[in-house]
């Protein structure tokens, strides 16, 4: 065997030091994202189910920020109101998660774009409104009170 392929063939193949395995591949483990126990043990008594499929999720928050989870896990109990978002989050300006959401929406006409904007216009107009509950009815009010010929013990 000709000792300059052999050399070659040695520099390839080692790894490590003296004494290691000969290996040419470098093998990756991968590490498997698990849940901790008792995230886990709580969320099964919250009764959620995950739900698959989910490319992002955007969370608008009070300082005006947008909170942004890319490829996020799932999870809800939609009867008890309640959802648990597992992630990454990143956090976004207003504009940037507005144009991203468009983009994946796909291609609107100048129409249908002014429809939204007038729609969310209106959302915040109304909502800086103040008396959010004026279209509330009261209820019995202290100075009414209770009818008393429907009183039982006058009927025995």
């Amino acid at each position: 065997m000709n000792p300059e392929k052999l050399a070659k063939l040695q520099a390839q193949a080692r790894i490590g030091g003296k004494g290691t395995p000969r290996r040419k591949v470098v093998k990756s483990t991968k590490v498997v994202a698990k849940e901790d126990p008792k995230i886990a043990s709580t969320l099964k008594q919250l009764g959620v189910q995950p739900i698959p499929d989910i490319e992002t999720i955007n969370m608008f928050m009070e300082s005006g920020k947008v909170m942004a989870f890319k490829a996020p896990r799932l999870s809800a109990n939609v009867e008890a109101n309640t959802f648990v978002v597992a992630g990454k989050a990143e956090e976004k300006s207003p504009e940037q998660a507005l144009t991203e959401m468009i983009s994946r929406m796909g291609s609107f006409d100048q129409n249908t774009l002014t429809q939204l904007a007038k729609m969310t216009s209106g959302m915040q107009s109304s909502t800086d409104a103040g008396d959010v509950d004026d279209d509330i009815p009261d209820l019995i009010s202290a100075s009414e009170e209770p009818d008393k010929s429907t009183d039982l013990d006058a009927a025995d």
